[in-house]
């Protein structure tokens, strides 16, 4: 794994300069002067002098080109739009917001577009910037980049790897300072042989999917691990400290939140819990909920909720079966969302601050679940569903569908309709849609940029 840096699309700035303050920022960043709302006066406000307002900004892929546009979602302004290097890449966000991620898994590539709006710790107070998007110099290589995670300001991004050409996996993390440093040198894990897996970073220690021998494996697909590995940075390297063997079968998708992380297996998913500086497994098996051939091989979580989401579904087959998974308790059961009938999910999270759980399918419905307590323990019931598109769905463009990005800093969900060419804003808290952006182009894929809630 190496990082290498490559020729710009030098982007073409726009908007006016405006207040520049604390001293030490570039000539083409600007610091706005805050919005001042109706409740100023029941909040303390001392550190507004170095605040921006905003709802954000938005990326979106374009399905017909290798285009990247980004919109003010403010205004709904289109601010820019950039070439990536090639067409079909993954669309995702950096660990802190600020950059959008394009990941060419078939052209083993990784490239960043900043959004420009990022926030720096300058110890007596949080300092927020604004400036004109624009195409990074910084990039990823390395074979066949698949899942990319982010966890509290970490991004990690995995590379499978190829047996065919000898080329074994890693993981590689970084944090949005990274990306405007270009740095030259960043954390990387290497293994021995190739993997479709995924690791997630957690402070100085990394949690990683780790494949045994083909003779050794529980796996029915040895390209899938069976194992999880725990790793610790030492002066710059990662350390293997502990090993969890054989206990996942069939080992895809994971998620962790403060106290837990969790991997789908084949066979129900395991769940590892530090307590004492080491990290202690369980398993919690398959319930009579999931038909047969089903399995949890996506799961999300949220820092501030204990229920993780687990994703079952059937190789090969449309529709989806969501799993409610309580780590602590050691259970899990199907959350009856209510789908409209034929409905196969698209698209899902968690709002900002954990309190809904979102789900976009394919009949153009937004279904929002809230959790309520009962017995110590959290259900999640489905509190509201919004209607996002009139269109006539036959006429959804080939490889593609409804897609979904989360604000980070409100209730809001934003929604991309292929067939309306637009997207629509999705206030949570009132179930409705409140705006809407044309976009003159097929959203492929959509992220939300910006400068999140301080957890």
């Amino acid at each position: 794994m190496n990082t290498s840096k490559k020729l710009s699309y030098l982007a073409v700035l726009i908007g006016s300069i405006l207040l520049t303050g604390c001293g030490d920022a570039e000539t083409n960043i600007v610091e706005q002067d805050p919005i001042v709302g109706e409740d100023d006066d029941d909040h303390d406000h001392s550190d507004d002098e170095y605040a921006i307002e905003s709802l954000g900004r938005l990326s979106v892929l374009d399905a017909d080109s290798n285009a990247l546009a980004i919109y003010d979602l403010d205004d709904g302004d289109l601010l820019d739009s950039f070439s990536a290097t090639y067409s079909g890449s993954a669309l995702s966000s950096s660990a802190g917001y600020r950059y959008a991620v394009l990941a060419s898994r078939s052209n083993d590539l990784v490239e960043f577009v900043d959004g420009g709006l990022w926030q720096e710790d300058h110890v007596e107070h949080l300092h927020d910037y604004a400036q004109a998007p624009a195409m990074s110099d910084f990039i990823l290589t390395g074979s066949l980049p698949t899942h990319v995670v982010t966890h509290d300001g970490q991004m990690a991004v995995f590379f499978d790897g190829d047996a065919e050409s000898s080329q074994v996996s890693s993981v590689t993390v970084l944090s949005d300072t990274n990306i405007a440093a270009q740095s030259d040198t960043l954390p990387t894990l290497t293994f021995d042989v190739n993997m479709h897996g995924v690791a997630k970073p957690v402070d100085d220690m990394l949690i990683s999917t780790f494949r045994r021998d083909d003779s050794e494996t529980i796996s029915a697909n040895p390209i899938l691990p069976d194992s999880i590995a725990i790793y610790h940075l030492h002066d710059g390297e990662y350390e293997q400290e502990q090993l969890f063997a054989g206990e996942c079968p069939d080992l895809h998708g994971s998620a962790v939140n403060d106290d837990y992380a969790v991997f789908g297996c084949s066979d129900g998913v395991l769940a590892l819990h530090a307590h004492d500086e080491e990290y202690e497994s369980a398993k919690i098996a398959n319930t009579d909920d999931l038909v047969a051939d089903a399995r949890i091989g996506t799961v999300y979580a949220h820092h501030d909720t204990d229920t993780f989401f687990g994703i079952a579904t059937v190789y090969g087959e449309s529709g989806a079966i969501i799993m409610a998974i309580d780590p602590s308790h050691g259970e899990m059961e199907a959350v009856d969302w209510e789908p409209e009938t034929d409905a196969t999910p698209v698209s899902y999270g968690f709002s900002y601050d954990g309190e809904h759980f979102l789900i976009l399918d394919d009949q153009g419905y937004l279904s929002v679940l809230t959790a309520h307590a009962h017995d110590d323990h959290d259900h999640w019931e489905l509190t509201s569903r919004v209607d996002i598109s009139d269109e006539d769905l036959s006429f959804m463009p080939e490889g593609v569908s409804f897609s979904m990005a989360i604000s980070q800093n409100g209730h809001f969900a934003y929604v991309a309709d292929p067939i309306a060419g637009h997207v629509l804003t999705i206030d949570l808290d009132d179930a409705e849609v409140i705006g809407d952006i044309e976009l003159g182009i097929t959203p492929a894929a959509i992220s939300w940029l910006g400068i999140p809630e301080a957890h």
